[in-house]
């Protein structure tokens, strides 16, 4: 037998609904059609993107979590998910990347044996000559091209690590 739902819990449903199409809104275009969704509601939140107007805007809201109630919200829920799952690796490899750069800029030789094990791809006298440059140019402290051409060095040879 289905559970009947209290008048607060049907609300709060529906608050969440609304919620997830406000996130829904702020994603890129790209995003969002990477989502799987009907197309009245991918339309809806496009149309709500444009509108500036604060009560115009909740109602749009507002529809879209209806038209939210009438299907599986599962399908979406999991590609926001997986979005946010994307950002945070990318993120990470950012970071690490980061690091690796300015600890090689410092003088840690070391490292650089990680890096090669880390990232296949990578040429061991490249790397070297490139950290050596932007360790002289650290300690000059002339600037910071050397360094830069390092981090893009990284990036692009270790994206996947």
């Amino acid at each position: 037998m289905d559970e009947v739902k209290s008048r607060t819990q049907k609300k709060n449903e529906d608050r969440r609904l609304q919620r997830l199409g406000e996130s829904l809104a702020a994603l890129s275009p790209d995003q969002l059609n990477r989502i799987e969704m009907p197309e009245t509601l991918r339309e809806a939140v496009r149309f709500a993107r444009g509108i500036k107007s604060r009560g115009a805007r909740r109602r749009q809201f507002q529809y879209i979590g209806v038209l939210m109630r009438e299907i599986d919200s599962g399908p979406v829920e999991a590609g926001l998910e997986t979005l946010a799952q994307g950002d945070q690796r990318r993120n990470f490899v950012f970071k690490t990347i980061q690091d690796w750069r300015d600890r090689l800029a410092a003088g840690e030789t070391d490292l650089a044996e990680e890096i090669l094990a880390r990232c296949p791809g990578i040429e061991r006298q490249r790397l070297t000559q490139l950290a050596r440059n932007a360790k002289k140019e650290a300690e000059a402290g002339k600037g910071v091209k050397s360094s830069r051409m390092l981090f893009r060095y990284l990036s692009e040879h270790c994206a996947d690590i």
